[in-house]
């Protein structure tokens, strides 16, 4: 690290000395004992501008106080049934750990369909997921190999991605936002993979738009991906749908307890039963979805889903003029 970025590290730390009491609290939850790593992720998201990362910090420290986010993992989303269904519509879970350690995740965009809960409940539960990655997992993982491990791949199925993913386009805005703000530089690299003609068209547009530090994780693989990611973990950690070329949908798989996006995974069913055993300790359980207001989107990100929309509505007419076509 540069002695610019050491001395931005020193002022943004010398700020944070001076925020409200709650709001130091709040951040203890956040940095898990790496302070200066988690502050450096602000300071990496805001260019190393100072008073910006300082206010996206003080204002993520404020939307998490203002919407409980500091007891989310005692919130349990009953009945099981009901989070059986999240988990069976939004597609995202913990495969296995890279060589180095870091936390494989796996998201299946292609066959989310999020028409099983509302949009607070699919929220909630994606909340969920990062906190208990930000405040279980990476700390046992720090302590394990005695350095600071604070943050994750994903690999992102695109099996399925149709058109009618444009209905989505609003909810997959709404989890973003709310990474993009508040968990800033949580992810080294992005793998894409079953990558169809729909996601090609899309990335080619949206592509130019990234800033150069987003377009640099950013890794599109072919086919399924598994001998490019074999090179950086184990088969065991593969997520389901990249074990075998063609092995089609994400959605299903042999087994239930390979399929980690299946709340009968382990991961899954570590992080239930983490929630339920938290809630236990809780005189009055709130019953009903956690209400997270979504904060407003980066000007830049709202002008990269206007241009994913325009570029759906061009593939969906000439769909369609291609159909008329042909009868």
């Amino acid at each position: 690290m540069g002695a610019d970025c050491e001395d931005a590290v020193k002022q943004l730390s010398l700020l944070m000395e001076q925020v409200e009491a709650p709001l130091k609290r709040s951040f203890q939850n956040v940095h898990q004992g790496y302070p200066k790593e988690t502050m450096m992720r602000f300071l990496k998201a805001r260019e190393w501008n100072v008073s910006k990362a300082h206010k996206m910090i003080v204002d993520s420290l404020n939307w998490r106080i203002q919407n409980e986010i500091d007891t989310v993992l005692e919130r349990p989303i009953v009945p099981v049934d009901l989070y059986r269904s999240i988990r069976d519509s939004q597609l995202v879970g913990l495969s296995g750990y890279t060589k180095e350690g870091l936390p494989v995740f796996a998201i299946g965009v292609g066959h989310s369909t999020y028409d099983k809960a509302s949009v607070h409940y699919y929220v909630q539960s994606h909340i969920q997921i990062n906190e208990y990655r930000d405040r279980i997992i990476l700390p046992r993982l720090s302590q394990q190999f005695g350095r600071p491990v604070t943050n994750c791949i994903k690999v992102l199925d695109m099996t399925g991605l149709k058109l009618s993913a444009l209905s989505q386009i609003k909810m997959l805005t709404s989890i973003s936002t709310v990474d993009d703000l508040n968990y800033p530089e949580k992810t080294e690299t992005y793998y894409v993979v079953n990558v169809p003609y729909i996601f090609s068209a899309c990335w080619k547009v949206v592509k130019p738009l990234l800033q150069e530090r987003t377009k640099k994780k950013v890794k599109v693989l072919s086919g399924c991906g598994r001998d490019e990611l074999l090179k950086i973990m184990d088969y065991s950690s593969l997520p389901h749908f990249c074990r075998r070329e063609g092995s089609g949908s994400s959605k299903h798989s042999s087994s239930d307890v390979d399929n980690c996006f299946s709340l009968d995974h382990p991961f899954h069913k570590e992080l239930y039963g983490h929630i339920k055993e938290q809630a236990s300790h809780k005189e009055l359980i709130k019953m009903g979805s956690l209400h997270v207001s979504i904060p407003e989107p980066d000007p830049n990100d709202a002008k990269i889903v206007e241009v994913i929309e325009a570029e759906f509505q061009k593939m969906g007419e000439q769909d369609g003029s291609a159909n008329g076509h042909n009868e």
